[in-house]
C-alpha cells in the first residue's frame, strides 16, 4: 500500500512539473505585457486594443472610433484591396498583426493595416514609457517609413 501511495505522489508531482513550463509559456513575460491594453492613436481618431493573439504574438483591434458613422451607417473598410472586404465595418478590424517582443521595449516583425489607404505596412512598436507607444510603419526598411505616437486613453 505504501509503495502505491508513493508512486501516486511521484506521478502527480511529475505531472505538475511537466505542466508548469507549458502554463508559463502561455503568459507573456512582464516586460512584453506592458504593451497590453488600449491605446489612443495620434489625433485621437481611434482606440486600439492590443492583446496576445497566441502565446508569443501580439495583435491590435479597433475598439472605438471618434466618428463611427459615415453617411448614417457604420464606417466601412471601403479602401481595402480585397473587394469582398470593402463592406466590412472599420470597427473591430485587426490593424496590428504578428508582432513579437524583441526585448528592450520593442515589438517587431509585425504588420499594420491602414484602412484610410487600404495598404499594409511592415511595422515595429517601441514603448517609450508606460503611457506612450511609438509605432513605425514602413516599406522595405524602417528608414522608409513614418512614426506615429500613441498614448494611453
Amino acid at each position: 500500500m505504501v509503495p502505491t501511495l508513493i508512486m501516486k505522489n511521484i506521478l502527480i508531482l511529475s505531472a505538475i512539473l511537466l505542466a508548469a513550463p507549458a502554463a508559463a509559456s502561455q503568459e507573456p513575460d512582464s516586460a512584453a505585457a506592458k504593451i497590453l491594453g488600449q491605446w489612443l492613436t495620434a489625433g485621437g481618431e481611434s482606440r486600439i486594443e492590443i492583446s496576445l493573439s497566441d502565446s508569443v504574438t501580439y495583435c491590435g483591434r479597433i475598439v472605438w472610433l471618434r466618428d463611427p458613422l459615415k453617411n448614417g451607417k457604420p464606417a466601412e473598410d471601403d479602401k481595402n484591396p480585397d473587394e469582398s472586404l470593402r463592406t466590412r465595418p472599420v470597427m473591430g478590424i485587426e490593424l496590428l498583426r504578428r508582432f513579437t517582443y524583441a526585448g528592450d521595449g520593442v515589438w517587431s516583425g509585425g504588420k499594420i493595416y491602414d484602412p484610410k489607404s487600404g495598404n499594409d505596412y511592415s511595422a515595429k512598436m517601441t514603448l517609450v514609457d508606460g503611457q506612450t507607444l511609438d509605432l513605425r510603419g514602413y516599406v522595405i526598411i524602417p528608414l522608409f517609413g513614418r512614426t506615429e505616437r500613441w498614448t494611453r486613453p
